[in-house]
């Protein structure tokens, strides 16, 4: 039970730095915000200050920041739509750019704090390793594979993962040089391949630490937008989506893999550092799939905002607000049939 409590609070800070982006930037701007909510569902707490009511909702997923003429006209000097196309662009990604930014500090403390971590850097082989003998060398670090840009040992596992025959283009830089290998082969059987090398240690410093986190966030974003791809392409169905109930029940997961069964003792130390890199997963996923161009996301939003900046005049609010409608039925039914395929999961 407490895992899952833990893993509610943990997505919904995440969710609630998104809204509070808008919160902030829209202030900033002047903007009247009618309501700061944290939650969905009936308010269990509200206080206005100014002209702002901040509430508490039933329902821990979520939340929102509802702005004064933001779906519609308003005769309101303050309201949304009474700002220019550009302070209105700076609030609508403001909340992409919070995500963005809760995803460096993330992964910037879980590098910080985990050690040496591995790089491309070949520094091993075993004996009679098939990949040092179809062209890979000592001191070799691994630059592509299969034509994907590698900054993490992460994207290399992923391409490893993803592959059946167990046969790569590589290319890497080699005593300052760049170097194409073709056809690199690794040991395989009939279920798994076999990594016969290893890769170096980089010592932490402050450039190091910039350098990997900068690199680690670039590759968690190319997996979400392969991920995106995957799932248009029908790679993936609906079936292999997961919600917020399904997220927290992984987080549960982890929290429970992490805990010994017999004493009941949580490895801290090892639960964090999966947690941090988790939840800036997470976040960063958030706010690349709020800058899609649909209706009733940010980036829907954005598509509006752009093309008044280019008419130099508004879509009808009445046609804008339909469309954002739309979309958040759309979104909100998604949602309810990825929610009822996690719980179904669950049994």
């Amino acid at each position: 039970m407490g895992s899952i409590l833990f893993a509610v609070l943990m997505f919904e800070i995440i969710i609630v730095i998104h809204e509070f982006g808008h919160f902030i930037v829209a202030r900033w701007n002047k903007v009247k915000v009618n309501e700061f909510a944290i939650g969905m569902g009936p308010a269990i707490f509200k206080k206005k200050k100014g002209d702002t009511i901040y509430a508490l909702r039933i329902i821990p997923f979520g939340g929102y920041c509802a702005m004064e003429g933001e779906d519609g006209s308003s005769d309101d000097s303050n309201a949304f739509c009474k700002k220019k196309v550009w302070q209105r662009v700076t609030i609508v990604i403001a909340g992409v750019v919070m995500n963005f930014i809760l995803g460096f500090i993330l992964l910037l403390v879980n590098t910080a704090t985990s050690g040496p971590y591995a790089s491309t850097t070949i520094s091993y082989f075993e004996d009679g390793a098939s990949s040092h003998a179809t062209g890979l060398e000592l001191g070799d670090r691994i630059v592509k594979i299969n034509g994907m840009r590698i900054f993490t040992t992460a994207d290399m596992s992923f391409q490893f993962r993803n592959d059946k025959d167990g046969v790569f283009d590589i290319v890497v830089e080699r005593d300052g040089e760049i170097k194409e290998l073709k056809d690199v082969k690794f040991s395989t059987n009939e279920k798994t391949m076999h990594i016969d090398f290893k890769v170096k240690p980089v010592a932490l410093n402050v450039g190091t630490v910039l350098s990997q986190t900068l690199k680690t966030g670039a590759s968690d974003a190319r997996l979400i937008f392969i991920s995106l791809k995957d799932i248009i392409t029908g790679k993936y169905s609906l079936r292999d989506l997961s919600g917020p109930v399904g997220i927290v029940d992984t987080i549960g997961d982890v929290v429970d893999s992490e805990t010994d069964k017999e004493t009941g003792k949580i490895d801290w130390s090892s639960l964090i550092h999966t947690m941090l890199s988790i939840s800036a997963f997470i976040t960063i996923n958030i706010g690349i799939f709020n800058l899609l161009p649909l209706p009733a996301l940010d980036g829907g939003r954005l598509v509006f905002l752009i093309i008044e900046g280019i008419r130099r005049k508004p879509v009808k609010p009445e046609h804008e607000g339909m469309v954002h409608f739309v979309g958040l039925v759309a979104l909100l039914l998604l949602m309810a049939i990825v929610t009822v395929s996690d719980i179904i999961k669950l049994f």
